[in-house]
């Protein structure tokens, strides 16, 4: 039998915000456990979704999160030698989590100067329900109504 999950270790809030989402974002954003430089990039993204938007950075931020979080996804399943695509709720958790790797994801591959430059980009695209990110979280979407009919393969 295996053992128990292992307890969750809780966030610390970021210093300038006091908001565990930024801490959760930096940390994925984070290359080789360069924490420092990882908030340096999103701070200075911020301030430049500040000066493009003139609303304040960190709701435009969460605004942005919350277009590109998938409600639904689709997991493959093997029935009787043939593979359905099965469309299931996602997690919480989840969400976020997936939310956040996408927009990492997308905004590494746009074609600008800086990290952040491009992290500031991503953000204001998915604050206005467009980029790259958003399509993904649509795509999804799409896919999985597509797929409704065999919902009753459910796990």
């Amino acid at each position: 039998m295996r053992k128990s999950t292992p307890k969750r270790i809780p966030l610390l809030p970021d210093p300038k915000f006091n908001d565990t989402l930024v801490t959760r974002f930096v940390n994925n954003l984070m290359y080789s456990g360069k924490k420092s430089t990882a908030y340096n990039v999103f701070y200075d993204a911020l301030d430049i979704v500040e000066q493009r938007t003139n609303e304040s950075g960190l709701d435009v931020f969460k605004k942005a999160l919350s277009n590109i979080t998938p409600q639904v996804e689709v997991k493959s399943r093997r029935v009787g030698g043939a593979t359905f695509q099965i469309p299931q709720e996602v997690r919480p958790e989840r969400k976020i989590a997936v939310a956040i790797r996408w927009m990492i994801q997308f905004s590494r591959k746009r074609n600008e100067k800086s990290m952040s430059m491009k992290l500031a980009g991503e953000i204001v695209a998915a604050a206005k329900e467009e980029g790259a990110a958003y399509k993904k979280k649509e795509d999804t979407h799409r896919m999985a109504e597509a797929n409704k009919a065999f919902s009753h393969f459910r796990f």
